[in-house]
């Protein structure tokens, strides 16, 4: 019994030294809250704010369809539950209008709620966190004073167990989140670091083109090397290699292009990307999208993977082709050309191209499946669109369209399976 008890004890004593360490790791980065009497913005500060609102796309993630301006009740899908976007109006009851900026700052900063509790990573505070001080003020200058106020209730999370806990949240943090300031890099010029600071802070790019490991935190150290979009069934492509979506052999205006208006002469955007270009990158001015794309060009970064040789030529079903050729013919063709060519300015090549050819065919799917348009932006208001074939071509056609258009043309990327469609 003795015994027993010792290892009761240990036990007991190691849960609560591990508790503390928990605890101390969640204060990181943590200042004591200022005492602020009131805020006073300036019109320059809010329309500042207004812009880097557009930058962080926040409206995106705290507007509803069809809803009233950042009064929240998105639903975010995830792994582990459903997490509802909050109320940011400056409502008094249910917004942050009792907010100060201390209180929004260590939000953005610090992942942390005016109560105190600890906030849910759906929020990108693991980004945000290298958002200035500077920034985050004028965020909130805009949100307090730009914006309506909504008296929107905020929705309850809907988490499985324990993820719905602050406990399993604080462990999270322990072990995935450190608030740090954004560094600049004194080797580089000033257009890159500003590129930096939004691709890495604001923009949050990782959030969506970075690998997640098993507790859905983003894998920091390897950086733009793309990931599948939890819950959504898209694939976001890696930034670093030249396979997917890396840029750095293109011009500084080509990515400017893609980014401001969702085409240019190298490619073009669909899907999760589209509404990031729609709400987002189309926004912002000139010098930013340059500062972006002296960023991305300069990816890949050190340790990168070189590229892959080219591979023997793949044998295919000659039975999957003739079907694939005949769907190809009659429902793409029309659009893509008989080779393939695509239509300049409307509809993309599919010879050579690199959606085409990634190793994952998860958008492809997604595109045949579902359709999808180019995001209308000032400069391409009414862009050319994908029709869904859902209804039209069932899995074994799905399977033996995007294997011929895999292995048609000069391409060479490994056919489907039937596996690939039905766990989409």
């Amino acid at each position: 019994m003795r015994r027993l008890a010792w290892i009761l004890v240990t036990l007991a004593l190691l849960l609560a030294a591990l508790a503390v360490v928990v605890w101390q790791l969640n204060l990181r980065g943590e200042e004591p809250l200022a005492s602020i009497a009131s805020f006073t913005a300036t019109p320059q500060q809010v329309e500042r704010g207004r812009y880097l609102a557009l930058a962080g796309n926040c409206a995106g993630c705290h507007t509803t369809r069809g809803g009233e301006p950042y009064a929240g009740g998105v639903a975010i899908d995830t792994p582990f539950g459903t997490v509802f976007s909050s109320n940011l109006t400056p409502d008094k009851t249910h917004g942050i209008g009792d907010w100060n900026a201390a209180h929004f700052w260590r939000a953005m900063h610090n992942g942390r709620s005016k109560d105190g509790r600890l906030l849910y990573p759906a929020f990108p505070y693991p980004n945000f966190t290298k958002v200035t001080r500077e920034d985050s003020d004028a965020i909130y200058a805009y949100l307090q004073q730009g914006v309506a106020p909504s008296p929107r209730p905020n929705d309850v999370h809907r988490l499985r167990f324990p993820y719905d806990t602050q406990a399993a949240l604080a462990v999270w943090r322990a072990l995935s989140f450190k608030p740090e300031p954004f560094a600049p890099d004194a080797s580089k010029p000033a257009e890159w670091n500003r590129g930096a600071y939004l691709v890495e802070g604001l923009t949050h790019c990782i959030a969506c083109h970075g690998t997640r490991n098993v507790l859905g935190a983003t894998e920091q150290e390897r950086g733009l090397s793309g990931g599948s979009i939890p819950v959504e069934n898209w694939y976001a492509p890696s930034l670093t290699s030249s396979r997917e979506a890396g840029v750095s052999d293109w011009d500084a205006g080509q990515i400017v292009a893609l980014l401001q208006t969702g085409r240019s002469a190298r490619g073009a955007v669909m899907g999760p990307m589209a509404d990031v270009v729609y709400r987002s990158t189309q926004h912002l001015s000139e010098a930013d999208l340059h500062a972006m794309a002296a960023y991305l060009k300069a990816l890949p970064g050190p340790g990168a993977a070189p590229a892959q040789a080219p591979a023997q030529a793949i044998r295919r079903d000659p039975g999957v082709m003739a079907t694939g050729q005949k769907v190809f013919d009659q429902r793409c063709a029309y659009c893509h050309g008989d080779k393939g060519e695509g239509a300049p300015g409307a509809y993309p090549p599919l010879a050579g191209n690199r959606v085409v050819l990634m190793d994952s065919p998860v958008n492809l799917i997604q595109i045949v499946r579902h359709g999808g348009f180019l995001p209308a932006t000032a400069g391409n208001p009414r862009p050319y669109g994908m029709p869904p074939f859902r209804q039209a071509l069932d899995d074994n056609e799905v399977v033996a369209v995007l294997s011929y258009i895999r292995g048609a043309w000069g391409n060479n990327a490994p056919p489907l399976t039937a596996q690939d469609v039905l766990k989409r």
